[in-house]
């Protein structure tokens, strides 16, 4: 699949899971419920994925997780926050960058309208 097959594929459950439970839950409830989703839908999902970073010529073998890797290719990363800041769009871009991966889901359940929690960001950074 396309990254953004993957992205588009992402969204309707994460709404069906927020209509169903409703906002204020804690981030570990709602990546269970998608993680399931996902995987009923016949995706492929990793949750708390390790990601290795280089430095200086040193592999770190686990240095962060994601809180979901999707068909190997999106990140998804879950808030349930009540404002997200500026600091989790670049915290998931640096995520995406050191991964290698080229598109991202920032998904908020802390809102009346899950639409308007789902931000998508590219990796456009140099590798």
């Amino acid at each position: 699949m396309h990254p953004n097959e993957i992205t588009a594929a992402l969204i309707e459950p994460a709404v069906k899971i927020h209509r169903h439970l409703g906002p204020g839950l804690l981030e570990s409830v709602y990546e269970t419920v998608l993680a399931h989703e996902l995987g009923r839908r016949g995706l492929a999902v990793e949750r708390q994925k390790p990601i290795p970073i280089t430095y200086e010529g040193l592999t770190f073998p686990d240095p962060f997780r994601v809180d979901l890797l999707v068909a190997d290719l999106v990140i998804v990363e879950l808030k349930s926050i009540e404002e997200v800041q500026r600091v989790h769009f670049r915290q998931t871009l640096t995520y995406l960058k050191l991964a290698r991966r080229p598109v991202g889901l920032r998904i908020n359940f802390n809102v009346p309208t899950l639409t308007d929690g789902i931000h998508r960001l590219v990796n456009r950074l140099p590798e």
